[in-house]
Protein backbone atom coordinates (compact mmCIF):
# COMPACT_ATOMS: atom_id res chain seq x y z
CA UNK A 1 0.00 0.00 0.00
CA UNK A 2 2.11 2.75 -1.39
CA UNK A 3 0.07 5.60 0.13
CA UNK A 4 -1.43 4.35 3.05
CA UNK A 5 0.88 6.62 5.01
CA UNK A 6 0.12 9.66 3.01
CA UNK A 7 -2.31 10.89 5.69
CA UNK A 8 0.20 11.02 8.72
CA UNK A 9 3.04 11.93 6.32
CA UNK A 10 0.92 15.02 5.69
CA UNK A 11 -0.42 15.62 9.24
CA UNK A 12 3.39 15.54 10.44
CA UNK A 13 4.67 17.77 8.01
CA UNK A 14 2.17 20.33 8.49
CA UNK A 15 1.77 20.24 12.04
CA UNK A 16 6.06 20.34 12.23
CA UNK A 17 6.67 22.83 9.79
CA UNK A 18 4.21 24.87 10.86
CA UNK A 19 5.30 25.04 14.92
CA UNK A 20 8.76 25.47 13.56
CA UNK A 21 7.94 28.43 11.28
CA UNK A 22 5.21 29.72 13.82
CA UNK A 23 7.66 30.16 16.59
CA UNK A 24 10.20 31.89 14.56
CA UNK A 25 7.19 34.67 13.07
CA UNK A 26 6.67 35.10 16.88
CA UNK A 27 10.03 35.44 18.08
CA UNK A 28 10.17 38.30 15.05
CA UNK A 29 7.03 39.74 16.61
CA UNK A 30 5.12 38.57 14.09
CA UNK A 31 1.51 37.11 13.73
CA UNK A 32 2.29 33.21 13.84
CA UNK A 33 -0.30 33.13 10.67
CA UNK A 34 2.69 33.75 8.84
CA UNK A 35 4.45 31.24 10.01
CA UNK A 36 1.46 28.73 8.81
CA UNK A 37 1.73 30.29 5.11
CA UNK A 38 5.24 29.93 5.04
CA UNK A 39 5.33 26.70 6.30
CA UNK A 40 2.33 25.95 3.03
CA UNK A 41 4.45 27.59 0.75
CA UNK A 42 7.58 25.21 1.91
CA UNK A 43 5.60 22.30 1.84
CA UNK A 44 4.19 23.52 -1.41
CA UNK A 45 5.05 22.28 -5.05
CA UNK A 46 6.55 25.59 -6.23
CA UNK A 47 9.82 25.19 -3.59
CA UNK A 48 12.12 22.41 -3.83
CA UNK A 49 12.13 19.81 -1.15
CA UNK A 50 9.13 18.10 0.50
CA UNK A 51 5.75 18.48 -1.08
CA UNK A 52 2.66 17.25 0.78
CA UNK A 53 -0.37 15.09 -0.81
CA UNK A 54 -1.81 18.02 -3.02
CA UNK A 55 -5.19 15.85 -2.76
CA UNK A 56 -5.55 15.09 0.89
CA UNK A 57 -4.84 18.55 2.25
CA UNK A 58 -7.76 20.51 0.59
CA UNK A 59 -10.27 18.20 2.29
CA UNK A 60 -7.79 19.25 5.89
CA UNK A 61 -8.35 22.34 5.08
CA UNK A 62 -12.09 21.99 4.21
CA UNK A 63 -12.31 20.81 8.15
CA UNK A 64 -10.60 23.78 8.93
CA UNK A 65 -12.84 25.90 7.34
CA UNK A 66 -15.88 24.35 8.74
CA UNK A 67 -14.48 24.91 11.69
CA UNK A 68 -13.22 28.30 11.51
CA UNK A 69 -16.13 29.35 10.72
CA UNK A 70 -17.97 27.56 13.90
CA UNK A 71 -15.94 29.36 15.96
CA UNK A 72 -17.20 32.74 14.43
CA UNK A 73 -20.23 31.36 15.37
CA UNK A 74 -19.68 30.49 18.35
CA UNK A 75 -18.08 34.12 19.46
CA UNK A 76 -20.60 36.30 17.72
CA UNK A 77 -22.60 38.05 20.29
CA UNK A 78 -25.61 39.95 18.74
CA UNK A 79 -25.61 42.36 21.59
CA UNK A 80 -22.55 43.45 21.46
CA UNK A 81 -23.15 43.80 17.92
CA UNK A 82 -26.02 46.01 18.84
CA UNK A 83 -24.21 48.32 20.99
CA UNK A 84 -21.85 49.66 18.51
CA UNK A 85 -24.35 49.26 15.39
CA UNK A 86 -24.62 53.15 14.86
CA UNK A 87 -21.17 52.85 13.90
CA UNK A 88 -19.80 49.23 12.83
CA UNK A 89 -22.56 49.04 10.84
CA UNK A 90 -22.53 51.43 7.96
CA UNK A 91 -18.89 51.92 8.39
CA UNK A 92 -18.36 48.26 7.88
CA UNK A 93 -20.56 48.49 4.93
CA UNK A 94 -18.55 51.88 3.35
CA UNK A 95 -15.57 50.34 3.72
CA UNK A 96 -16.37 47.08 2.07
CA UNK A 97 -17.50 48.96 -1.13
CA UNK A 98 -14.41 51.58 -0.68
CA UNK A 99 -12.06 48.31 -0.61
CA UNK A 100 -14.25 46.71 -3.07
CA UNK A 101 -14.07 49.76 -5.71
CA UNK A 102 -10.29 50.10 -5.55
CA UNK A 103 -9.35 47.01 -5.97
CA UNK A 104 -11.43 47.03 -9.07
CA UNK A 105 -10.09 50.24 -10.13
CA UNK A 106 -6.23 48.48 -9.49
CA UNK A 107 -7.93 45.31 -11.16
CA UNK A 108 -9.58 46.58 -14.40
CA UNK A 109 -7.70 50.15 -15.18
CA UNK A 110 -4.01 49.07 -14.54
CA UNK A 111 -3.79 45.16 -14.51
CA UNK A 112 -6.41 44.55 -17.20
CA UNK A 113 -8.56 42.15 -15.46
CA UNK A 114 -12.68 41.67 -16.21
CA UNK A 115 -14.59 43.52 -14.74
CA UNK A 116 -16.32 40.42 -12.47
CA UNK A 117 -12.14 39.03 -11.92
CA UNK A 118 -11.63 42.79 -10.53
CA UNK A 119 -15.24 43.40 -8.88
CA UNK A 120 -13.82 39.72 -7.06
CA UNK A 121 -9.79 40.78 -5.94
CA UNK A 122 -11.28 44.22 -4.54
CA UNK A 123 -13.93 42.58 -2.68
CA UNK A 124 -11.19 40.08 -1.37
CA UNK A 125 -9.08 42.86 -0.53
CA UNK A 126 -11.78 45.22 1.54
CA UNK A 127 -12.11 42.77 4.40
CA UNK A 128 -10.07 42.07 7.21
CA UNK A 129 -8.84 38.71 9.62
CA UNK A 130 -10.98 38.62 12.66
CA UNK A 131 -8.00 36.22 14.22
CA UNK A 132 -5.54 38.41 13.36
CA UNK A 133 -7.50 41.23 15.05
CA UNK A 134 -8.44 39.58 18.23
CA UNK A 135 -4.70 38.68 18.71
CA UNK A 136 -3.27 42.59 18.22
CA UNK A 137 -5.77 43.70 20.36
CA UNK A 138 -5.65 41.24 23.05
CA UNK A 139 -1.74 42.05 22.97
CA UNK A 140 -2.97 45.70 23.28
CA UNK A 141 -5.65 44.83 26.33
CA UNK A 142 -7.95 46.72 24.04
CA UNK A 143 -10.86 43.68 23.51
CA UNK A 144 -13.02 44.53 26.37
CA UNK A 145 -12.97 48.33 26.03
CA UNK A 146 -15.05 50.62 23.94
CA UNK A 147 -11.91 50.60 21.29
CA UNK A 148 -11.76 46.90 21.16
CA UNK A 149 -15.99 46.51 20.74
CA UNK A 150 -16.24 48.96 17.83
CA UNK A 151 -13.13 47.07 15.83
CA UNK A 152 -14.51 43.56 16.69
CA UNK A 153 -18.24 44.78 15.80
CA UNK A 154 -17.13 46.19 12.41
CA UNK A 155 -15.28 43.06 11.41
CA UNK A 156 -18.28 40.62 12.71
CA UNK A 157 -19.73 42.71 9.88
CA UNK A 158 -17.62 42.16 7.61
CA UNK A 159 -17.54 38.28 8.38
CA UNK A 160 -21.80 38.47 8.03
CA UNK A 161 -21.14 40.45 4.59
CA UNK A 162 -18.59 37.66 3.21
CA UNK A 163 -20.70 34.59 4.27
CA UNK A 164 -23.94 35.60 2.53
CA UNK A 165 -20.89 36.26 -0.44
CA UNK A 166 -19.58 32.74 -0.71
CA UNK A 167 -23.13 31.51 -0.57
CA UNK A 168 -23.90 33.50 -3.58
CA UNK A 169 -20.70 33.49 -5.87
CA UNK A 170 -20.92 29.79 -6.94
CA UNK A 171 -24.71 31.24 -8.73
CA UNK A 172 -23.41 34.21 -9.59
CA UNK A 173 -20.38 32.89 -11.38
CA UNK A 174 -21.13 31.94 -14.77
CA UNK A 175 -19.09 29.29 -16.95
CA UNK A 176 -17.34 30.88 -19.67
CA UNK A 177 -19.05 29.95 -22.79
CA UNK A 178 -22.33 29.27 -21.62
CA UNK A 179 -25.50 30.69 -22.47
CA UNK A 180 -27.32 33.56 -19.66
CA UNK A 181 -30.53 33.33 -19.28
CA UNK A 182 -31.59 36.22 -16.55
CA UNK A 183 -34.79 34.28 -15.67
CA UNK A 184 -33.12 31.24 -14.91
CA UNK A 185 -30.11 32.72 -12.57
CA UNK A 186 -32.84 34.62 -11.21
CA UNK A 187 -34.99 31.59 -10.49
CA UNK A 188 -31.62 29.66 -9.21
CA UNK A 189 -30.68 32.55 -6.81
CA UNK A 190 -34.02 32.71 -5.53
CA UNK A 191 -34.58 28.89 -5.34
CA UNK A 192 -31.15 29.00 -3.67
CA UNK A 193 -32.02 32.01 -1.34
CA UNK A 194 -35.04 30.29 -0.19
CA UNK A 195 -33.66 27.17 0.74
CA UNK A 196 -31.03 28.83 2.94
CA UNK A 197 -33.15 31.25 4.51
CA UNK A 198 -35.68 27.80 5.52
CA UNK A 199 -32.37 26.08 6.60
CA UNK A 200 -31.46 29.21 8.91
CA UNK A 201 -34.90 29.66 10.44
CA UNK A 202 -35.02 25.96 11.23
CA UNK A 203 -32.21 26.29 12.51
CA UNK A 204 -32.97 29.05 15.08
CA UNK A 205 -36.45 27.69 16.00
CA UNK A 206 -36.29 24.18 16.03
CA UNK A 207 -32.26 24.13 16.80
CA UNK A 208 -32.58 26.47 19.21
CA UNK A 209 -34.79 24.28 21.20
CA UNK A 210 -32.93 20.77 20.25
CA UNK A 211 -29.44 21.51 20.53
CA UNK A 212 -29.53 23.33 24.38
CA UNK A 213 -31.58 20.01 25.06
CA UNK A 214 -29.31 18.21 23.71
CA UNK A 215 -25.66 19.51 25.02
CA UNK A 216 -27.62 19.66 28.48
CA UNK A 217 -28.27 15.46 28.29
CA UNK A 218 -24.74 15.24 27.42
CA UNK A 219 -23.02 16.91 29.99
CA UNK A 220 -25.46 15.19 32.78
CA UNK A 221 -23.04 12.18 31.24
CA UNK A 222 -19.97 14.60 33.37
CA UNK A 223 -17.78 12.60 30.50
CA UNK A 224 -15.52 15.32 29.01
CA UNK A 225 -14.69 13.25 26.17
CA UNK A 226 -18.80 12.96 24.93
CA UNK A 227 -19.15 16.69 25.32
CA UNK A 228 -16.59 17.15 23.19
CA UNK A 229 -17.50 14.87 20.80
CA UNK A 230 -20.83 16.15 20.76
CA UNK A 231 -20.24 19.48 20.44
CA UNK A 232 -17.95 17.95 17.40
CA UNK A 233 -20.71 16.10 15.58
CA UNK A 234 -23.28 18.64 15.83
CA UNK A 235 -20.63 21.24 13.70
CA UNK A 236 -19.64 18.85 11.35
CA UNK A 237 -23.16 17.09 11.06
CA UNK A 238 -25.50 20.06 10.82
CA UNK A 239 -22.66 22.09 8.34
CA UNK A 240 -23.44 18.80 6.20
CA UNK A 241 -27.17 18.71 6.69
CA UNK A 242 -26.33 22.60 5.18
CA UNK A 243 -24.58 21.32 2.06
CA UNK A 244 -26.65 18.23 1.63
CA UNK A 245 -29.88 19.23 2.38
CA UNK A 246 -30.23 22.70 1.76
CA UNK A 247 -27.96 23.47 -0.93
CA UNK A 248 -26.05 25.63 1.09
CA UNK A 249 -22.09 25.55 2.46
CA UNK A 250 -20.48 23.99 5.36
CA UNK A 251 -18.75 27.22 6.07
CA UNK A 252 -22.37 28.63 6.45
CA UNK A 253 -24.14 25.50 7.97
CA UNK A 254 -21.19 25.84 10.49
CA UNK A 255 -21.72 29.01 10.97
CA UNK A 256 -25.35 28.70 12.37
CA UNK A 257 -24.60 26.33 14.17
CA UNK A 258 -21.94 27.87 16.65
CA UNK A 259 -24.30 30.97 16.24
CA UNK A 260 -27.31 28.80 17.96
CA UNK A 261 -24.80 27.12 20.54
CA UNK A 262 -23.85 30.42 21.24
CA UNK A 263 -27.19 31.38 22.84
CA UNK A 264 -26.77 28.28 24.74
CA UNK A 265 -26.01 28.33 28.83
CA UNK A 266 -23.13 25.38 27.37
CA UNK A 267 -22.15 27.80 25.09
CA UNK A 268 -18.95 28.73 26.31
CA UNK A 269 -18.49 25.08 27.49
CA UNK A 270 -18.85 23.94 23.68
CA UNK A 271 -16.51 26.90 22.57
CA UNK A 272 -13.90 25.54 25.27
CA UNK A 273 -14.26 21.82 24.38
CA UNK A 274 -13.61 22.72 20.28
CA UNK A 275 -10.98 24.95 20.44
CA UNK A 276 -8.05 22.46 20.63
CA UNK A 277 -9.30 20.70 17.57
CA UNK A 278 -10.55 24.00 15.93
CA UNK A 279 -7.22 25.53 16.28
CA UNK A 280 -5.32 22.54 15.16
CA UNK A 281 -7.74 22.07 11.27
CA UNK A 282 -7.12 26.11 11.20
CA UNK A 283 -3.50 25.36 11.16
CA UNK A 284 -3.75 23.14 8.64
CA UNK A 285 -6.10 25.52 6.54
CA UNK A 286 -3.63 28.50 6.71
CA UNK A 287 -1.03 25.82 5.32
CA UNK A 288 -3.22 24.64 2.56
CA UNK A 289 -3.57 28.65 1.51
CA UNK A 290 0.70 28.95 1.32
CA UNK A 291 0.72 25.75 -0.61
CA UNK A 292 -0.99 27.03 -3.37
CA UNK A 293 1.01 30.05 -3.16
CA UNK A 294 3.58 30.84 -5.88
CA UNK A 295 5.92 32.94 -4.25
CA UNK A 296 7.96 34.13 -7.72
CA UNK A 297 4.98 36.40 -8.74
CA UNK A 298 6.57 39.05 -6.18
CA UNK A 299 9.12 38.66 -8.55
CA UNK A 300 7.21 38.64 -11.86
CA UNK A 301 4.37 40.98 -10.90
CA UNK A 302 6.53 43.20 -8.48
CA UNK A 303 4.43 46.35 -9.27
CA UNK A 304 1.00 44.40 -8.83
CA UNK A 305 1.95 43.13 -5.25
CA UNK A 306 2.76 46.67 -4.14
CA UNK A 307 -0.31 48.07 -5.44
CA UNK A 308 -2.58 45.67 -4.00
CA UNK A 309 -0.67 46.06 -0.36
CA UNK A 310 -0.67 49.59 -0.95
CA UNK A 311 -4.73 49.05 -1.10
CA UNK A 312 -4.83 47.21 2.10
CA UNK A 313 -2.47 48.82 4.09
CA UNK A 314 -3.08 52.34 3.19
CA UNK A 315 -6.00 52.69 0.97
CA UNK A 316 -8.28 51.09 3.64
CA UNK A 317 -6.50 52.98 6.53
CA UNK A 318 -7.29 56.06 5.22
CA UNK A 319 -11.14 55.13 4.59
CA UNK A 320 -11.53 54.07 7.73
CA UNK A 321 -10.10 57.06 9.49
CA UNK A 322 -12.73 59.01 7.40
CA UNK A 323 -15.70 57.15 8.26
CA UNK A 324 -14.66 57.01 11.84
CA UNK A 325 -13.85 60.75 11.69
CA UNK A 326 -17.27 61.42 9.93
CA UNK A 327 -18.78 59.45 13.23
CA UNK A 328 -17.07 62.10 15.34
CA UNK A 329 -15.28 58.91 17.09
CA UNK A 330 -12.28 59.96 19.27
CA UNK A 331 -8.73 60.13 17.55
CA UNK A 332 -7.54 56.78 19.39
CA UNK A 333 -10.38 54.34 18.37
CA UNK A 334 -10.25 56.06 14.89
CA UNK A 335 -6.55 54.94 14.45
CA UNK A 336 -6.92 51.74 16.22
CA UNK A 337 -10.08 50.14 13.75
CA UNK A 338 -7.91 51.97 11.01
CA UNK A 339 -4.84 49.59 12.05
CA UNK A 340 -7.20 46.74 12.05
CA UNK A 341 -7.96 46.82 9.04
CA UNK A 342 -5.06 47.11 7.69
CA UNK A 343 -4.64 43.13 6.60
CA UNK A 344 -6.85 40.96 5.10
CA UNK A 345 -6.73 37.23 6.23
CA UNK A 346 -8.79 33.83 5.90
CA UNK A 347 -12.13 35.15 3.84
CA UNK A 348 -9.95 36.69 2.02
CA UNK A 349 -8.39 33.62 1.08
CA UNK A 350 -11.34 31.08 1.51
CA UNK A 351 -13.54 33.51 -1.63
CA UNK A 352 -10.22 33.71 -3.80
CA UNK A 353 -10.12 30.11 -3.63
CA UNK A 354 -14.07 29.80 -4.48
CA UNK A 355 -13.50 32.00 -6.91
CA UNK A 356 -10.74 30.04 -8.73
CA UNK A 357 -12.52 26.80 -8.48
CA UNK A 358 -15.37 28.24 -9.97
CA UNK A 359 -12.83 29.96 -13.03
CA UNK A 360 -14.03 33.31 -11.90
CA UNK A 361 -10.32 34.29 -10.81
CA UNK A 362 -6.69 33.14 -12.20
CA UNK A 363 -4.48 31.82 -10.28
CA UNK A 364 -2.17 34.75 -11.38
CA UNK A 365 -4.72 37.06 -9.27
CA UNK A 366 -5.57 34.22 -6.87
CA UNK A 367 -1.39 34.81 -5.35
CA UNK A 368 -1.79 38.25 -5.35
CA UNK A 369 -4.38 38.27 -3.07
CA UNK A 370 -2.14 35.30 -1.17
CA UNK A 371 0.94 37.72 -1.64
CA UNK A 372 -0.71 40.77 -0.17
CA UNK A 373 -2.32 38.62 3.09
CA UNK A 374 0.87 37.27 3.44
CA UNK A 375 2.87 41.17 3.43
CA UNK A 376 -0.10 42.67 5.35
CA UNK A 377 -0.17 40.48 8.42
CA UNK A 378 3.39 40.64 8.44
CA UNK A 379 2.75 44.77 8.37
CA UNK A 380 0.36 44.97 10.58
CA UNK A 381 2.93 44.44 13.77
CA UNK A 382 4.37 47.70 12.42
CA UNK A 383 1.21 49.54 11.05
CA UNK A 384 -0.46 49.64 14.46
CA UNK A 385 3.31 50.98 16.50
CA UNK A 386 2.86 53.62 14.11
CA UNK A 387 -0.54 54.53 14.86
CA UNK A 388 0.23 54.45 18.37
CA UNK A 389 2.93 57.18 17.88
CA UNK A 390 -0.26 59.36 16.70
CA UNK A 391 -1.72 58.80 19.67
CA UNK A 392 -3.87 55.76 19.33
CA UNK A 393 -1.72 53.95 22.00
CA UNK A 394 -2.93 56.69 24.90
CA UNK A 395 -4.78 55.13 27.82
CA UNK A 396 -8.32 56.98 28.51
CA UNK A 397 -8.06 59.51 30.95
CA UNK A 398 -9.10 58.08 34.62
CA UNK A 399 -11.78 59.08 36.33
CA UNK A 400 -11.16 61.59 39.55
CA UNK A 401 -11.98 59.56 42.72
CA UNK A 402 -15.37 59.01 44.05
CA UNK A 403 -15.57 57.05 47.10
CA UNK A 404 -17.14 54.49 45.28
CA UNK A 405 -16.53 50.54 46.01
CA UNK A 406 -14.77 48.55 43.15
CA UNK A 407 -17.72 46.55 42.49
CA UNK A 408 -19.39 50.40 41.72
CA UNK A 409 -16.34 51.60 40.24
CA UNK A 410 -16.28 48.45 37.88
CA UNK A 411 -20.25 49.24 36.95
CA UNK A 412 -19.12 52.45 36.46
CA UNK A 413 -16.88 52.10 33.91
CA UNK A 414 -18.73 49.40 32.18
CA UNK A 415 -21.73 51.81 31.75
CA UNK A 416 -19.59 54.44 30.24
CA UNK A 417 -18.17 52.46 27.93
CA UNK A 418 -22.24 51.02 26.88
Amino acid sequence: MPHADSLIITLVGGFVLAFVLGMIAHRLRLSPLVGYLVAGIVAGPFTPGYVADLELVPQLAEIGVILLMFGVGLHFSPKDLMKVRTVALPGALVQIAAGTLMGWALGDLVLGLGHLEAALLGFSLSVASTVVLLRALEERKQVKGEIGKIAVGWLIVEDLVMVVALVMLPLLVIPEGQAVSLALTVKSVGWTVLKVVAFVLLMLVVGGKVLPWLLIRIAHTKSRELFTLGVLSIALGIAWVAYAVFGASFALGAFVAGLVLNGTPLGHNAAERSLPLRDAFAVLFFVSVGMLFDPMIIVREPLAVLGVVFIVVVGKSLAAVMITSAFKLDRATSLTVAASLAQIGEFSFILAGIAMYLGAMSRETHDLVLATALLSISLNPFVFAAVDRLGAGKPPPELPPSGLSPEEKDAAALAKVM
